[in-house]
């Protein structure tokens, strides 16, 4: 099991950056596939990007490819959402998520770090 706490959200407008950040427990992160998926209100959660436990496979959602950059330092059990160009649009609760069983899924969440984006 891996408890899983995110920061950096915030308030920023159009085409700003913001960078998220999510620590893990345990001294297993890195058997861990490591998501990000947002929530706007009144939607459903949303995958946004995906890394695998080594960081050589990543996955994106059409919606931020190309804007949205993951990755992880193991040594610090550590997954970052670089987020560039936002527009309003990305306005979510953004989680992180750790799976040990598939891809684009969580087993593992934390409790959600809020986004919102001016415009």
């Amino acid at each position: 099991q891996v408890q899983l706490v995110e920061s950096g959200g915030g308030l920023v407008q159009a085409g700003g950056s913001l960078r998220l950040s999510c620590v893990g427990s345990g001294r297993t992160f890195r058997s861990y596939a490591m998501h990000w998926f947002r929530q706007a209100p009144g939607k459903t959660r949303d995958f946004v990007a995906a890394i695998s436990g080594s960081g050589n496979i990543v996955d994106y959602a059409s919606s931020v490819k190309g804007r949205f950059t993951i990755s992880r330092d193991n040594a610090k059990n550590t997954v970052y959402l670089q987020m560039d160009s936002l527009k309003p649009e990305d306005t979510a609760v953004y989680f992180c998520a750790a799976s040990l069983t598939g891809w684009r899924r969580g087993d593992f969440w934390g409790q959600g770090t809020q986004v919102t984006v001016s415009s």
